[in-house]
């Protein structure tokens, strides 16, 4: 009695009705499988309207002379889908493929970078969020992996949300997980982010320690005592990735260690950022409606 009781609550649960899927019974909240390029059309379609889409978007550039150029991708990738199995017990959510290109001309000088000018990435990202919301998604979700690509991403949410029946969210994963880095001392380190320095170091030898050459860079000066505030305003130095040797800190204070305890710290975070959107969206998290 108890496990009809259940069944019939899930069945109506947040106003979803259950659908037939490849001859077996599946609640549109939560399909079998978290990655939209492994879901049929029709999935896709039974879940689109509930479901949270998370679209992650990284870069290929380079990153000094010891981290790979897919650096960002290879991060976001992994936190998007991590975080989104954390959650999936409770939102429906499905992570689409990540998009490798960012904006980043200011990389070009040194090789191995693909790059997408301002103007065509805001239009890409666009055309992919708005794809999306074409498919029935209404609640999207940017993740960044990229410092250049921030202002962007909120650009795209914003107009997006203007003028399409959809909610938008975009954010880039350290600002959200900030807290919880700074927690972890990832500051001390040298600069959170960074590039290439000795927190995006880690993260990779956390991710793909294979990709990592030893031993690492060293460049002298004294790690952040305290995170810093964002500046007053936005400065840019022409000539200034050049000076620096295209990374911003020492990668030799970086340690594998280090990495997983920043990613497990970023999940997490990425996981309640998730449902505070989808709760901020008109949805009811799954737990909320157990007894």
């Amino acid at each position: 009695m108890t496990h009809a009781r259940n069944d019939a609550r899930d069945a109506c649960w947040h106003g979803t009705k259950r659908v037939a899927i490849n001859g077996w019974m599946e609640s549109v909240w939560m399909s079998p499988r978290l990655l939209l390029q492994e879901l049929t059309r029709e999935e896709a379609r039974a879940i689109a309207s509930e479901a949270i889409a998370v679209l992650p978007v990284g870069a290929t550039e380079q990153h000094g002379p010891h981290l790979p150029v897919g650096t960002d991708a290879f991060g976001v990738e992994y936190v998007a889908r991590e975080a989104a199995k954390a959650v999936a017990g409770r939102i429906p959510i499905v992570v689409t493929p990540t998009l490798p290109f960012g904006s980043s001309h200011h990389h070009l000088p040194f090789g191995g970078t693909m790059s997408l000018s301002t103007e065509t990435y805001y239009r890409v990202v666009s055309e992919l969020a708005g794809s999306l919301i074409a498919g029935g998604f209404r609640r999207i979700f940017i993740l960044n992996g990229h410092g250049g690509n921030s202002e962007l991403i909120q650009l795209v949410a914003r107009d997006l949300a203007l003028t399409h029946q959809a909610h938008l969210a975009a954010a880039s994963y350290w600002t959200v997980a900030w807290d919880a880095l700074v927690a972890l001392d990832a500051h001390q380190g040298g600069r959170l982010p960074g590039h290439a320095g000795a927190f995006e170091t880690s993260l990779i030898l956390a991710l793909r320690p294979e990709l990592v050459p030893s031993p690492l860079p060293h460049r002298e000066g004294a790690a952040s005592p305290t995170p810093k505030p964002a500046p007053a305003y936005r400065l840019e130095r022409h000539g200034f990735w050049q000076e620096i040797g295209g990374f911003t800190d020492s990668p030799d204070r970086a340690s594998a260690e280090r990495g997983r305890a920043y990613l497990g710290a970023i999940v997490a975070e990425i996981g309640k950022a998730l449902i505070e959107f989808y709760t901020a969206t008109g949805g009811v998290p799954r737990e909320d409606h157990l007894d």
